[in-house]
């Protein structure tokens, strides 16, 4: 194994042990306001948290700090490794990417992430001046065609354009992607009442097939999803429950990068699962801080274990 690969693995393990976890996230839930919240993560991984000031800015730190994490964690990696966390980051390129086509529709100007040297395509778009221009650059980049429909068909695209690059960067992935894209199908036939694009369906269908597009119920849905994946919908009876999918998914997927955490021999799969423990808590954090934002208590972190 190369010796680069051992360095990168202990870094990576080091890092997933500063992790908040779902116990501290729950005490942080539970807070009455955010600025209590805030003052639980000091000494943590999200320490400078705690110097800011309203939610919203918390959360996007929370995410500049797993951005950060990974590009030091890149710093650690040999050549062979540069692929996967610049796949892991593709995830924080999508949100500058919707943020700045929110931003031409009219809505406010975001600062965006500081992808670095993980950027894949963010420097060619960043200069857009229009939503066309930056369709037009879109379909140039490795995003590719982000096909028709508004601002929600973009975050759609974009999403699985994401999942299909981190699976092809990490074959243990795959399964994460297949299951996130069968919560989207049910989220946007059944919940939102949407016509998925022509893009999206094409994007979609190496994952979960093309059937899922007519399903009229949840019934529907399960029949026609491959095999391996109707057990997602399991316990679901009700459109609006899929929320409670989406967390046993969230569970289910740090099981797995626990698992690779545990893996014996240094290498990839080791970095992936720190990648995956990370992007977790992180998104626990955020939940957290909303929940404390709203005034404490949080029905889906109940549900995380």
């Amino acid at each position: 194994m190369n010796a680069d690969w051992v360095a990168a693995s202990v870094r990576a393990r080091a890092m997933a042990r500063r992790r908040v976890g779902a116990g501290a996230c729950r005490r942080i839930a539970g807070r009455s306001s955010i600025a209590e919240a805030l003052k639980d993560l000091e000494g943590t991984g999200y320490a400078e948290l705690a110097e800011e000031g309203g939610l919203e800015e918390a959360q996007r730190a929370t995410a500049d700090a797993v951005l950060w994490q990974l590009r030091v964690l890149a710093g650690w990696l040999p050549a062979s490794g540069t692929r996967l966390v610049r796949a892991a980051a593709a995830g924080l390129e999508r949100e500058n990417i919707l943020d700045l086509a929110r931003h031409l529709d009219g809505g406010p100007e975001r600062p965006e992430h500081a992808l670095g040297a993980l950027a894949t395509a963010w420097p060619q778009l960043r200069g857009s001046n229009s939503r066309e221009e930056l369709d037009t650059a879109l379909r140039r980049s490795r995003w590719g065609d982000p096909g028709e429909g508004g601002p929600a068909n973009l975050a759609d695209v974009l999403r699985i354009c994401w999942l299909r690059e981190l699976a092809a960067a990490a074959p243990q992935a795959r399964p994460w992607a297949s299951t996130a894209a069968a919560l989207m199908a049910g989220r946007l036939v059944l919940v939102d009442g949407a016509r998925p694009s022509d893009r999206l369906r094409r994007l979609v269908r190496p994952l979960i097939g093309d059937a899922w597009a007519e399903a009229a119920d949840l019934a529907e849905l399960r029949a026609v999803l491959p095999v391996t994946l109707r057990g997602v919908l399991e316990g679901i009876d009700r459109p609006t429950d899929l929320w409670r999918a989406e967390v046993r998914a969230v569970n289910a997927v740090e099981d797995d990068g626990f698992g690779l955490l545990r893996t014996a021999m240094p290498g990839p799969s080791v970095v992936l699962g720190a990648i995956v423990v990370l992007g977790i808590d992180a998104w626990r954090v955020r939940a957290a801080l909303a929940a404390a934002e709203a005034g404490g208590g949080s029905e889906v972190l109940d549900a995380v274990a």
